[in-house]
């Protein structure tokens, strides 16, 4: 554990995020270009700074994936960088399983529902052929929503984040009537939405020990 290397890298993230933020919202495409690749990957290197749970960094490098593989309008793009995202979803819900189990029934119904009718909703603007690949990608994003709620406040709202960024994606697809500047909007809350989820994984789970046993100790280092 660094916590002088893990300062810098946040600051990092933050300055990387704020260049996106800008451009995007300036439409430099250049800026967005260069910024966007870098945010996944000093985000995990921080959380391997504070000695986080590795399946968090992996959960981040395929975030990281989607990010490149999403620079690019093609179809085929998209979908391999949803898949991407997909892969880090499923990180996410192994990880949130060593969490203490979210309390309130209410939430299994309140993102049922937010899932069937985002679904359901969204269908007839959906090119045939990705029609089943977001319903389904959806679904594993709602578990994940829903799973972060066990992180407490912090990580349910970057879970709940991270469902709206993704929906704002989704909505330009079916093509839907736009805020202006919509990849600002759809950025903002993606950065914010794993900041957040990396805050509520370290504040819950918590970092892996810097040392080991003096006498025939094992590492309790969460994989």
């Amino acid at each position: 554990m660094s916590p002088r290397l893990a300062r810098v890298l946040l600051v990092s993230f933050g300055a990387a995020a704020a260049v996106d933020l800008v451009s995007v919202a300036a439409g430099f495409d250049p800026g967005h270009t260069l910024a966007k690749p870098l945010l996944m990957p000093l985000l995990a290197a921080h959380v391997a700074a504070c000695g986080g749970p590795r399946l968090l960094v992996a959960a981040l490098l395929f975030g990281w994936g989607g990010d490149t593989l999403l620079l690019s309008d093609a179809d085929p793009a998209f979908l391999a960088g949803m898949a991407s995202f997909a892969a880090g979803h499923a990180c996410y819900l192994a990880l949130f399983a060593r969490a203490p189990r979210a309390r309130g029934t209410w939430l299994v119904a309140a993102y049922a529902v937010a899932l069937i009718a985002t679904v359901a909703l969204l269908w007839p603007g959906l090119p045939a052929g990705l029609r089943v690949p977001v319903a389904g990608y959806s679904l594993l994003l709602t578990a994940m929503a829903y799973g972060a709620t066990r992180l407490g406040p912090v990580g349910g709202l970057g879970g709940a984040l991270f469902m709206l960024s993704d929906t704002l994606i989704a909505t330009g697809v079916a093509d839907w009537p736009q805020l202006p500047r919509p990849d600002f909007w759809i950025m903002l809350t993606y950065i914010a939405a794993q900041f957040l989820l990396v805050k509520g994984v370290l504040g819950t789970l918590g970092a892996r020990p810097a040392t080991t046993a003096a006498y025939g100790g094992t590492p309790s280092a969460t994989p």
